[in-house]
């Protein structure tokens, strides 16, 4: 299930992307806009700082930015960066494997076998979908096409 921090952080991002390139967005903005906790958002756009997602400025004129385009951060990697690996047990995970301490023949377990295409499908979604697009498609929906 995703967290409401990821879900928090996708909300801030798409504020984020949603602004004219090099304009900034205060956390005050995002916060108002988004309905997220304020200092819950200051930490989650601090995680996404220092993942390179986010660029911050200080001062009366300061706020945050995109750190790369639009069209190169995928909703997989926000949740990645906010909740960690995408699958829901640790021995279907690419990059947070463990093995199960109950486990007898990880290579015939339904269940192992079962979470790892749920974990395959999830990221096949999440990677595959960018802020820009996210923002495209809600744009088309807005406008009733």
């Amino acid at each position: 299930m995703l967290s409401q921090k990821a879900k928090y952080a996708l909300k801030a991002m798409l504020a984020l992307a949603a602004e004219t390139e090099g304009e900034l967005l205060q956390a005050g903005d995002i916060s108002a806009g988004q309905n997220v906790p304020r200092k819950f958002l200051e930490l989650i756009l601090l995680e996404l700082r220092k993942a390179g997602l986010v660029n911050s400025h200080r001062g009366k004129h300061g706020g945050y930015a995109l750190a790369k385009p639009a069209d190169t951060i995928t909703f997989g990697q926000i949740v990645r960066i906010m909740d960690g690996p995408l699958a829901p047990i640790p021995c279907a995970s690419l990059t947070g494997y463990r093995r199960c301490a109950d486990c007898q023949d990880e290579l015939n377990c339904a269940v192992r076998r079962t979470m790892r295409e749920v974990r395959d499908a999830a990221a096949q979604i999440l990677d595959g979908m960018t802020l820009a697009q996210a923002m495209e498609t809600s744009r088309i929906k807005a406008l009733g096409l």
